[in-house]
């Protein structure tokens, strides 16, 4: 029991409890009884018995992870554990997800993380998806869930109580996408733009932003006539400052692929390099040197951010009154313009890099009306029932 002593202060009895903090420190609380001195002192003791009986002293939050402490506390210092383990990226995602709506939460709800308990998850989520998609919901349950199974890996609590909430079903995603006429009119609008070389790299090959934005002139094989898709550059906001990171790998493992560089493409990059090396000797010293690596940069050499080309891509369609898209929607009209001109959705999957064939299918296979039509012709032959009148001409 915290050792604890009554103490006089303007004509009441106040109950002063001493403990020691985790780090050894002698402290002190001070709690009034309300009750005047003049013949309270029974009652007083016997308040001051109930508060030793229930203190608890608080946890320090930037000392050692315990159960004790409130949880939004923990999640502070779980995500500077998860620092070291996770990309970049992924930190930088969790933290603006735990630092805008989960710590805020659960600090004004003041549960420790002993006392976590499902139902609080739930709750959480219940009053999120009043604001927010089911998929930032998603997000924010992917960030509670790995907290908490570091803490149950630690032994700080004995189960996961994220494992028994419910987490909010995913919304069905359909992209945008441009027709084979659209697409050449945005290629007559980018043309001679900062941003030509990376819109049409990006719609061509259905690239991710991330994936052109890195692309290095390391990459390209001008005699093999391949170009390779292994580094990738993002922003991210850390702390309110933006960070460009530069990474030597891309999404996932089958996001990393080799590609024919085909004629048009190998020419127009041939001229870029070329342009690139008149720039750096016009520029001299005021050229960015830093980025001479890289495929998208402007006439200064400064690399075209991935923000930059969005923010770009919007004004050119605006511009030229070019029906709205994102610029990742370019990498739908690729897996559009490949169906429809007959590639087999597994050819699709490899040239976009997706990790498995049901990523490609799911986000794809609304599209995919001529392997419709060409199982319908197959059923109708099969029964004998003749030819389908929509081949009909």
């Amino acid at each position: 029991m915290v050792a604890g002593h009554l103490q006089e202060k303007n004509g009441i009895y106040y109950v002063v409890l001493t403990y020691k903090t985790y780090d050894g420190k002698r402290k002190t609380k001070w709690q009034s009884t309300g009750l005047p001195i003049k013949g309270n002192k029974r009652r007083a003791e016997a308040m001051m018995r109930e508060l030793q009986d229930d203190f608890e002293p608080p946890v320090d939050p930037n000392g050692p992870p315990s159960k004790a402490m409130l949880f939004a506390d923990y999640l502070v210092q779980w995500l500077e554990i998860a620092k070291s383990t996770v990309k970049l990226t992924t930190y930088a995602s969790y933290k603006e997800l735990s630092n805008s709506r989960i710590i805020p939460y659960f600090r004004n709800l003041g549960v420790t993380l002993g006392d976590l308990k499902a139902v609080h998850i739930q709750a959480f989520y219940q009053e999120q998806l009043e604001r927010v998609k089911p998929n930032t919901v998603i997000h924010y349950h992917a960030v509670i869930h790995r907290a908490l199974k570091y803490a149950v890996k630690t032994d700080l609590i004995d189960v996961n109580p994220a494992d028994k909430v419910d987490r909010p079903k995913k919304n069905e995603f359909t992209g945008n996408f441009y027709s084979k006429d659209e697409m050449n009119a945005l290629f007559d609008a980018v043309r001679g733009s900062k941003i030509e070389v990376a819109v049409m790299l990006t719609a061509f090959y259905g690239l991710r932003r991330s994936e052109v934005v890195g692309l290095k002139w390391a990459a390209v094989d001008f005699e093999q006539n391949t170009i390779e898709i292994c580094h990738t550059v993002t922003t991210v906001r850390l702390d309110g400052k933006e960070v460009l990171v530069e990474s030597n790998g891309t999404k996932t493992k089958s996001s990393k692929r080799t590609l024919p560089l085909v004629p048009v493409f190998r020419e127009r990059l041939l001229a870029l390099q070329e342009e690139q090396k008149e720039n750096r000797k016009l520029c001299g010293r005021c050229y960015n040197k830093k980025y001479a690596d890289y495929i998208c940069v402007d006439a200064m050499g400064n690399l075209l951010k991935p923000d930059y080309l969005s923010n770009s891509f919007q004004i050119i369609l605006q511009n030229y009154h070019l029906r709205r898209i994102r610029f990742h929607d370019l990498r739908h009209s690729c897996a559009s313009l490949l169906l429809a001109n007959g590639v087999p959705m597994k050819m699709i999957q490899e040239w976009l890099g997706h990790s498995d064939f049901s990523t490609t299918a799911n986000i794809y296979s609304h599209l995919d009306y001529a392997s419709k039509v060409s199982s319908a012709e197959a059923m109708l032959n099969g029964l004998g029932m003749g030819s389908n009148p929509q081949n009909d001409t």
